[in-house]
């Protein structure tokens, strides 16, 4: 994490605190910061997109082995803090039985190295599962963190009591930063629970740049001798700033916390039908439309109403990618939330639907009946569907 000249900084702050204020009233547009943020979370938020946008060097911990050069370069459409077509790698084996196994104990391989490749990793032969997932848009992050875990254990129905065929279960995980047992939200498997693990999971795993939660480096297709020559600095390579008494971690976390949820597009009539079709045939079995946040010291957390569109539980709806992660299994992915939908240019876990159609006939499994009634949906109210869907 560079130093900053401080007036340069003073300034740009005092600016967009202004912008900010004097525009409170409107709907906030991709990146802006929550509305009704006091001067304090702000500065936080301000402070945090600084280091978000930051481009890492080798000297000051990048790599060996890497996705990104800084948080933006996968969460930055349409806005820093949204989404990327760009993915990641995930690979695996499978035991004589057809269960999943790691190979060279992880699942993540990076897709760069420093310095000249020499310590390009490289995918084990036996690895027989390869899976490629994009990246998660960031918008309202906070307010989800903010859902208390009692909410989303309340949706569970691990064995469809209900008989819809629908079974979503929440992914319970140890939150690295606090120790605890706690519901995951965050990840394609819901593999991470709070967005200070979130942010410590990131620096070190995309960036290889390791901290106090993640002391250690990605070594996935290195050798321990690779690593030793290519790790160009002393671990953990994210310190405390001196100046402020915050790690880049600490920052990346408020940037997310106070990151504003996306505004919804244009609501036609066609889309308020499209909205009535998308709960008559089930879609808001999974994508619940709106969750609250519970109890929080923050305003602009504090019993809010999070129209994600998600239930952030996992699901079997034929979409898994074979990976293991977290509580997660093989053929379990996370609902995830549909705010923000039309500013996303692919669609699905791994980017592979080009189209809204498309990424609702890849569903199955315990959306079985969800899509069946789909398909037999008439042409103009599949048309009102793909309507609502764009309102998003």
């Amino acid at each position: 994490m560079r130093p900053r000249h401080w007036l340069a900084g003073a300034i740009s702050l005092v600016m967009a605190a202004t912008a900010f204020h004097a525009g409170a009233q409107s709907p906030a547009a991709p990146g802006d910061p929550l509305a009704g943020s006091t001067p304090r979370e702000f500065e936080e938020f301000r402070l945090g997109l600084d280091d978000f946008r930051e481009i890492e060097e080798p000297g000051e911990g990048l790599g060996p082995l890497f996705n990104g050069t800084g948080c933006a370069s996968c969460h930055n459409v349409p806005a820093i803090g949204g989404g990327s077509p760009m993915t990641e790698l995930r690979v695996g084996g499978r035991h004589a039985d057809g269960s999943f196994r790691e190979v060279g104990g992880t699942t993540l391989f990076q897709l760069f190295s420093i310095p000249n490749h020499r310590c390009q990793a490289v995918i084990p032969a036996e690895a027989t599962v390869i899976a490629r997932r994009t990246s998660v848009p960031l918008f309202g992050a906070g307010l989800i963190e903010a859902i208390a875990d009692e909410t989303l254990l309340a949706l569970e129905d691990p064995f469809d009591r209900d008989r819809d065929g629908i079974s979503g279960r929440a992914a319970i995980v140890t939150d690295v930063a606090s120790g605890q047992r706690r519901v995951g939200r965050f990840g394609w498997k819901a593999q991470i629970a709070t967005l200070l693990t979130f942010a410590g999971d990131a620096y070190t795993n995309e960036m290889g740049i390791t901290n106090d939660l993640f002391p250690d480096e990605p070594h996935g297709g290195i050798s321990p001798a690779q690593m030793r020559e290519c790790d160009l600095v002393k671990d953990p390579e994210d310190l405390v700033d001196p100046r402020t008494g915050k790690r880049a971690i600490d920052n990346f976390e408020a940037f997310m916390k106070f990151l504003a949820p996306p505004a919804r597009g244009t609501i036609t009539a066609e889309a308020r039908i499209g909205e009535q079709v998308f709960a008559d045939v089930g879609c808001a079995s999974c994508h619940t439309p709106a969750l609250m946040t519970g109890a929080n010291r923050s305003a602009s957390l504090n019993r809010q109403t999070v129209a994600l569109f998600s239930d952030l539980l996992l699901h079997d709806v034929g979409t898994g990618d074979g990976i293991v992660q977290g509580a997660a299994q093989p053929d379990e992915i996370r609902t995830p939330a549909l705010w923000g939908l039309r500013f996303r240019r692919t669609l699905m876990h791994d980017g592979g639907s080009a189209s809204l159609d498309d990424a609702i006939l890849r569903h199955g499994g315990e959306a079985a009946g969800v899509i069946e009634r789909f398909r037999t949906t008439t042409a103009p109210l599949r048309r009102a569907l793909r309507a609502f869907l764009d309102s998003l």
